[in-house]
């Protein structure tokens, strides 16, 4: 039976990192799965929650220091065992129960890497429009540049066989990563998928991370991976 590897991220994640863990635990899968959890320096109580629930099917690691998202999910690639990976987000603005979305097109061999949609008609809550605009310009920008057809690029659910990782070098460490893998899946030609996804986006007063400034990190990754590496 092939494997599946979660890469969960956390950075001060305390008020739901045991939800969104026990949520990964119980949904139902057609593969063999273990969650790598990735530590990035937290300052709050997610360490001591992750050294509560680890298991044989939890494997922890940590960052000393805060490095970003990017250098969480390269640590937690390093690690990953399965023949294919997907991102989750420690918060709960994503839903386990999406995954048997992500994993069909893999495991009936149409897809290399399959990207989960926050706009092909699945449940959202409705939040930020200047977040929606922003994505969905981040989005039209590699969509020209690299000649695909995307609907989410920035997206959290991303799931990627692990023959479609091999030879690819990923450096950003923070959240550059999401232009970044786009930039060079695309470059590769790989076979891309989209499957629709629930969305239920949180407040800044939640605990949103992302900042306006990072919308320069992704304009300036699209434009250095589509003329260089």
């Amino acid at each position: 039976m092939p494997k599946l590897s979660i890469i969960l991220p956390i950075y001060n994640e305390a008020s739901t990192l045991e939800e969104i863990i026990k949520r990964v635990r119980a949904v139902e899968l057609p593969m063999e799965r273990e969650i790598v959890a990735v530590d990035d320096g937290s300052t709050d109580e997610s360490p001591r929650i992750l050294e509560r629930l680890a298991g044989p099917d939890l494997r922890v690691l940590r960052h000393e220091r805060n490095l970003g998202k990017g250098a969480a999910v390269r640590m937690g690639l390093a690690a990953a065992a399965g023949d294919a990976v997907l991102i989750q987000d420690a918060d709960l603005e994503y839903d386990p129960r999406d995954y048997h979305r992500l994993i069909e097109p893999f495991l009936d061999g149409r897809a290399d890497v399959v990207y989960g949609s926050r706009f092909l008609g699945g449940p959202h809550r409705v939040l930020f429009f200047w977040h929606y605009a922003a994505n969905l310009f981040f989005t039209l920008l590699t969509n020209i540049l690299y000649n695909v057809n995307l609907t989410d690029m920035g997206v959290c659910y991303k799931l990627f066989s692990r023959k479609a990782l091999s030879g690819i070098t990923l450096r950003s460490n923070g959240f550059g990563f999401e232009p970044e893998i786009t930039a060079k899946v695309c470059k590769r030609r790989l076979r891309i998928y989209e499957v629709p996804i629930s969305y239920s986006g949180r407040t800044y007063a939640e605990g949103k991370k992302i900042r306006a400034k990072d919308g320069l990190v992704y304009l300036a990754c699209l434009l250095r991976y589509r003329l260089g590496e």
